[in-house]
C-alpha cells in the first residue's frame, strides 16, 4: 500500500479521518482539563488542491468537493467551519491536514506536539504552524512518539497514527505504537488511521488489534466502492483505544450519511463495531 499526503488531499478517506479527528476533539473539549494533541506523521498541515500534486489526482473531487455542496449534519459543522476559515470567498481550493484542523479546534489550555519525519516536508509544517505557542514541532521518526513524548503533563492525550502506508510491516507498527501508547498512559485516545483496499488484506491487522494492550477498541470504516480489489483505494478506516463517550453515537449518524454521499458504485457501505468491547 502507499498513501501520500499531497497526493490525496481531500479524499474520501481525509474526509472520514479528518471528520472523526474533529469529534475526537470536541468530545475530549467538553471537560475543562485541557488535553495534548500528538500528531506521528503530521505532514506539512495544509494543502492546496489545486496545486501540482493534489491536482494531479484530482481525488478531492469526489472527496471534501462532494461534502462542499452538499446539506452536511451539525455534526460536521466543526470540520466544515475549519475548512470556510482557509476558503472565506467560498470557492474551495485550500485543505487543512490534522494538525492544522487540531490547531483551530483546540482550546487556548491545550497543547499539539507535531511530528514528521521528511526534513523538507518538516520545515514546512513548522511554518504553517508559526505563530502558536502551544505547537511544538519535531523532526524525527513518528513510531518513537509513544514512547518519547507519552505520558503528557495534561494527563490527557490524543494521538493519531496516520503513516504513509510505503512499507509493508507499517500495519504492525501502528499496532506495536498502540501498545507502546497505552503501556505509557493508559488513559491515551489512540486514533490509528488505515487505508482499505481488499477487507482480505486487513485479516492480520485485525487480529493483532484484538489482542493488542487496548482496554477497549472502537473501529469505524467506510467503504466507497466494495472492499475487495487490492490495487484499488476502496475506502479506509479508524481504530480509536478509549473512545469519548458519545462517539459511536456520533459515527453511527455520520457514517451513513458518508456511505451515501461518497459512494462511487454499488459496493459503497460502512461498519462500526468493537473489536474490544467495551
Amino acid at each position: 500500500m502507499n498513501y501520500r499526503h499531497a497526493f490525496h488531499a481531500g479524499n474520501h478517506a481525509d474526509v472520514l479521518k479528518h471528520l472523526v479527528l474533529t469529534r475526537l476533539i470536541a468530545l475530549l473539549s467538553r471537560k475543562d482539563k485541557p488535553f495534548a494533541y500528538l500528531d506521528s506523521h503530521a505532514g506539512v498541515g495544509l494543502y492546496d488542491l489545486l496545486g501540482e500534486q493534489a491536482s494531479r489526482t484530482d481525488e478531492w473531487q469526489d472527496g471534501i468537493g462532494r461534502l462542499w455542496a452538499s446539506e452536511a449534519p451539525a455534526l460536521a459543522g466543526d470540520y466544515l467551519k475549519a475548512i470556510l476559515a482557509l476558503n472565506p470567498d467560498g470557492e474551495l481550493r485550500y485543505y487543512p491536514g490534522s494538525p492544522e484542523l487540531a490547531r483551530r479546534l483546540t482550546r487556548p489550555q491545550d497543547r499539539l506536539l507535531l511530528n514528521e519525519k521528511h526534513p523538507e516536508d518538516g520545515q514546512l509544517l513548522k511554518a504553517n504552524m508559526a505563530g502558536d505557542r502551544r505547537v511544538v514541532v519535531r523532526l524525527g521518526e513518528g513510531w518513537h512518539i509513544p514512547r518519547a513524548l507519552l505520558p503528557v503533563n495534561e494527563k490527557r492525550g490524543l494521538l493519531l497514527i496516520d503513516p504513509p502506508f510505503e512499507k509493508v510491516d507499517e500495519l504492525e507498527r501502528c499496532v506495536k505504537a498502540l501498545d507502546e501508547a497505552i503501556g505509557r498512559m493508559r488513559q491515551t485516545v489512540v486514533a490509528i488511521w488505515y487505508p482499505i483496499k481488499s477487507v482480505d488484506q486487513l485479516k492480520r491487522f485485525y487480529l493483532n488489534l484484538e489482542q493488542s494492550a487496548a482496554p477497549k477498541l472502537l473501529r469505524a470504516e467506510l467503504y466507497v466502492a466494495a472492499p475487495e480489489d487490492p490495487e484499488r483505494l476502496t475506502g479506509s478506516g479508524l481504530v480509536i483505544s478509549n473512545p469519548p463517550w458519545g462517539l459511536e453515537d456520533e459515527l453511527a449518524e455520520l457514517l451513513p450519511w458518508l456511505a451515501e454521499l461518497l459512494a462511487q458504485d454499488a459496493g459503497a457501505g460502512w461498519r462500526l463495531d468493537w473489536p474490544i468491547p467495551e
